[in-house]
């Protein structure tokens, strides 16, 4: 593995490194643990796993308060834990169980958490765009300062309500950071097979909005541009958009790896797997302080997962509940 040139520690403390560490640790051992349980079927939905995305959701959410509002798709774990959803209640509802955070009934693509201020996700490409733009305009309207970001993938800018929603956003000057989580891929169709070209912040600021492109996965800077817009925001400056790209490390929905699929080669991920930023901030907590955290860590998984099998499935009169008006 080459060396990498470390970042910049940002004015701080070395209690935000270790935040930030917790958090992406965090989020890539629950995610390993899935692939280690999907093959036994106990997980009774399909999963689309952020493993070498999930910088992107922990800087953008280190930057927000714990009252403003996260939207997401379907990738959605990250997001999910980075804004504090209970993970006993997230592995509960892949695995189909009552105790879930949709009481079993919406799987890995549908999780929620209104505890947290995380809006319900969505398995349809594209869709909560514009939901989470409603959602900025009620909070505009609520007047308490209140953001909401939404993260969606490369794919989700070529549906027509993403124009639409950043349109209805800048003439509206929501307070909306639009995050465009870009791996260069749509399931399986490549990047330059789909835009004519690749230069999609110029193409959002031409509804006025600030645009900004972090190419290299810093989740520093990630965290640092957030906290600008939801500044902006907060002084009623209107919508941001910020394009990351990152780099998916397994399949588009699955455990594992698809690398001789034919649409993409190893050697693509190996740079993302040199510049893994979870890596990077290993490096900058101590030896001891990191032992204990990843201790608290594995301990806290193995507990959510008794907690999930231990759980009981639905009533089966549950089945048509809230399906028909009563």
């Amino acid at each position: 593995m080459a060396e990498q040139k470390l970042p910049a520690v940002p004015s701080g403390t070395s209690a935000e490194v270790e935040r930030l560490y917790r958090s992406l640790c965090r989020i890539r051992r629950v995610e390993e643990e899935i692939v280690r349980l999907y093959p036994s079927d106990v997980i009774r939905s399909p999963v689309h796993l952020s493993i070498g995305q999930e910088a992107v959701s922990v800087g953008v959410i280190d930057g927000l308060n714990p009252d403003d509002v996260v939207a997401a798709s379907y990738r959605s774990h990250a997001a999910y834990l980075a804004k504090g959803g209970d993970l006993k209640a997230m592995l509960a509802e892949l695995y189909g169980r009552n105790t879930g955070c949709a009481r079993g009934r919406g799987g890995s693509m549908h999780l929620i958490g209104p505890d947290c201020h995380l809006l319900g996700t969505s398995a349809v490409v594209g869709t909560h765009i514009p939901l989470a733009a409603g959602q900025a305009l009620a909070l505009k309207r609520e007047g308490r300062g209140r953001g909401v970001v939404v993260f969606f993938g490369d794919g989700a800018t070529e549906e027509g309500v993403f124009h639409e929603s950043l349109n209805f956003a800048a003439l509206h000057r929501l307070p909306l950071l639009f995050v465009c989580e870009n791996n260069f891929y749509a399931i399986h169709s490549p990047l330059d097979a789909r835009w004519a070209t690749r230069r999609l912040c110029e193409r959002v600021a031409t509804y006025g909005i600030p645009a900004h492109q972090i190419a290299d996965g810093d989740i520093f800077r990630i965290r640092d541009l957030t906290t600008e817009a939801l500044a902006l925001m907060r002084r009623g400056g209107g919508p941001t958009f910020l394009e990351c790209h990152t780099y998916r490390w397994r399949e588009h929905v699955g455990p594992a790896e698809d690398f001789e699929a034919g649409y993409r080669t190893r050697a693509e991920v190996r740079p993302w797997q040199e510049n893994d930023q979870l890596d990077v901030l290993a490096r900058l907590v101590a030896p001891p302080v990191r032992a204990r955290i990843d201790r608290e860590i594995a301990l806290e998984i193995a507990e959510a997962v008794a907690f999930a099998e231990a759980s009981p499935f639905p009533a089966a009169e549950e089945l048509l509940a809230h399906v028909y008006a009563s």
